[in-house]
């Protein structure tokens, strides 16, 4: 179970997760042995998977952001497999969710251009064997950044 400082300490490391134990320390007023060992139990716990940098995609030439929505004909254990194999191996796919209603799979992708996006589609997805159709939307602007998670 996790008390309010162990929220708190969730909280702040998702905005800056380069906060030392002394700024976590007199953020939630403990010590920074105190604020060391809960982080330490927390990511043992598997609360804190990863600290990861977030990079700009603009700056990255990645210029294209989009949703793809997967459909597919066929349906099975082996055909999921197959396709989880396929976008594993796609650097452009960022994202990618199994759903309920029309689409079986939802992607969230990054490219460089909409040239790049077509190939992504038409050379990559659609001659997937269970690949029926696809649909993309094209991200036009991000009101809001990926957040972090409510505590």
């Amino acid at each position: 179970m996790l008390d309010s400082i162990d929220t708190r300490l969730l909280a702040a490391l998702q905005k800056n997760a380069h906060l030392t134990a002394q700024d976590l320390s007199d953020l939630l007023h403990l010590s920074a042995s105190q604020v060391g060992r809960r982080r330490q139990r927390l990511e043992a716990d598997g609360y804190i998977e990863a600290y990861i940098a977030r990079l700009d995609a603009k700056k990255l030439g990645l210029s294209v952001q989009g949703f793809v929505q997967v459909h597919l004909s066929v349906h099975g254990p082996e055909h999921a497999t197959s396709f989880a194999r396929l976008i594993d191996t796609q650097p452009e796919v960022t994202s990618a969710w199994t759903m309920t209603g029309d689409a079986d799979y939802l992607l969230r992708v990054y490219c460089a251009d909409l040239a790049a996006l077509n190939t992504l589609i038409h050379e990559v997805l659609l001659p997937h064997p269970a690949v029926a159709r696809v649909q993309s939307q094209i991200v036009m602007d991000q009101l809001k950044r990926d957040g972090p998670l409510p505590t």
